[in-house]
């Protein structure tokens, strides 16, 4: 995808899509999503991390940083294929996911179909599987290890993290893991399947979405969890102590929004090891990304000019320092070894010279959000008449109320100068923004479906902070209807971010010159 075309598409999660099986998948619904851009002339889809969930089901926090989430593979490929039979869901809310119902009832259904293929594939099927394993045997192996070993140590009562199994097993022992191996095997064969059946069926829905002009990106969060097959497997690139401990971990430091700063709890990668190996595992990282979009957003771009190191021992992050990180060298040996990137900087939070040096020197396009606009005068950076060409303009991210939840909880003087910089009022101001946005000279203008929408407060996916009541957020197409795709699609193509004749108009007299 080249990232300096005008075009605009949409931030909606897979897990938000529609469908009857608790939360959104690969299946008939995400092709909807893909016919329904197609015909509002949005051009871009873009997704939230697709990596296992973790801690408050949030995907930054996942279990590997190679892996996809389960719970997005979807179910009636599964059974076309007779491996399952078809599943008869639980009355699952169509508008909210239910986590705690959601997770195990798929997961039953994904063993199911396990177990059915494993009876009865047919060879070409088993060939396939096979060499996709040995295919993405890089990181497949220590996650199916990973995930067996979990399971089994949970079943012992063992809830704590990696650190916490069997002494052997936590430090990869070969002999431990050998016997592992066989223990396990079944198990590790289990979430091998999983894993080919989200490669598999997301690259039929890309393949999909291609043939529409529809192109997708995706999400890379900067840093890994703790409790993570990426950390078990290669402890040695992460401050971590004899105990497997981190000494210190990822936050930034305190700002306007928190007089503590942000705690994250990540471990800290160790730079200098990584580039002793010329940054593989970023490298190997970096191709997966690619293998799974066709461009990424990657997050907090300025850690990697420099990054918030908080000792461990802290319990906020105010006591923490800013270390340099080495992202020229890294950026040149992902470049020399993939090419040139198709990569979103999120460039928000405290930016220095330096960072806004690196990010130019690969030639990324930053970020601007049209909900920070109007704190200040016209001078502030993120206004529409003061962006570069190289930047994607949001009306808000993920981690952002709705544009009309933010009208409802800003200060009055923001809403007086948002109403007269954006000509809205608090009914209008999601497609004020999205105007405005679509307008600018920002060479990619990204919404969330829930400002196309028009949804309140109460439609917002996640609160950067809170634990509960998070990444829940689902819509049903009762909810969409024709207005609001019109609508887009007539904004889009005013604005030039999509053909011209979407607008309807008559054709342009043959021969008619301006005067």
């Amino acid at each position: 995808m080249n990232l300096n075309e005008r075009a605009s598409g949409i931030l909606l999660h897979v897990t938000s899509l529609p469908g009857p099986h608790g939360c959104g998948d690969f299946g008939p619904g995400a092709h909807h999503v893909v016919d329904w851009l197609q015909s509002c002339g949005q051009r871009l889809w873009q997704l939230l991390p697709m990596n296992p969930i973790g801690p408050g089901n949030s995907p930054y926090q996942s279990v590997s940083a190679f892996a996809g989430s389960p719970l997005m593979v979807a179910l009636e490929p599964l059974v076309e294929r007779g491996w399952l039979q078809a599943p008869a869901p639980p009355a699952f809310d169509r508008r909210q996911i239910d986590w705690a119902r959601v997770v195990p009832w798929r997961m039953e259904q994904l063993r199911a179909a396990a177990a059915g293929f494993f009876a009865r594939a047919v060879p070409a099927e088993r060939e396939a599987f096979e060499a996709w394993c040995r295919r993405e045997v890089d990181w497949l192996d220590d996650y199916a290890m990973f995930m067996a070993l979990e399971a089994a140590h949970r079943a012992r009562g063992v809830d704590g993290g990696w650190w916490a199994w069997d002494a052997p097993l936590a430090a990869r022992d070969p002999a431990a893991l050998l016997t592992a191996r066989r223990e396990h095997a079944g198990e590790i064969a289990f979430w091998r399947f999983v894993q080919w059946c989200f490669d598999t069926q997301w690259a039929a829905l890309r393949a999909y979405a291609r043939e529409r002009g529809v192109a997708v990106m995706g999400d890379l969060p900067i840093f890994i969890a703790h409790h993570s097959a990426d950390c078990w497997a290669r402890p040695d690139l992460y401050f971590l102590d004899d105990a497997f401990q981190p000494t210190v971990v990822a936050g930034v430091p305190p700002d306007y929004f928190s007089a503590t700063g942000q705690r994250w709890g990540n471990p800290l990668y160790r730079w200098e090891r990584m580039a002793d190996e010329g940054f593989a595992w970023w490298i190997a990282r970096i191709r997966r990304a690619l293998a799974l979009a066709d461009a990424f957003r990657i997050d907090h771009f300025r850690g990697f000019a420099g990054y918030w190191e908080v000792p461990a021992s802290c319990p906020t992050a105010v006591e923490g320092r800013w270390v340099p990180a080495p992202g020229q060298a890294l950026f040149d040996a992902v470049e020399a070894a993939l090419g040139k990137l198709p990569i979103v900087a999120e460039d928000l939070g405290v930016i220095t010279p330096d960072v806004v040096a690196l990010r130019q020197r690969f030639g990324l396009p930053g970020m601007r959000i049209l909900q920070f606009a109007f704190a200040a005068d016209a001078t502030n950076h993120f206004l529409p008449h003061n962006y570069e060409p190289a930047t994607v303009v949001y009306s808000g991210t993920h981690d952002n109320d709705t544009a009309r939840g933010w009208w409802a909880s800003a200060t009055e003087r923001e809403r007086a100068y948002a109403g007269t910089y954006l000509a809205c009022g608090e009914h209008d101001v999601h497609w004020a923004m999205i105007r405005a946005a679509s307008n600018s000279v920002a060479d990619l203008a990204v919404f969330p479906l829930q400002d196309v929408l028009g949804c309140d407060g109460r439609h917002r996916m996640n609160v950067p902070g809170r634990m509960d009541g998070n990444w829940g957020w689902r819509f049903d197409w009762d909810d969409v209807g024709a207005e609001p795709g019109r609508v887009l699609r007539l904004i889009t193509a005013a604005s030039g971010r999509c053909a011209f004749d979407r607008l309807g108009l008559p054709a342009y007299p043959a021969g008619h010159r301006l005067p």
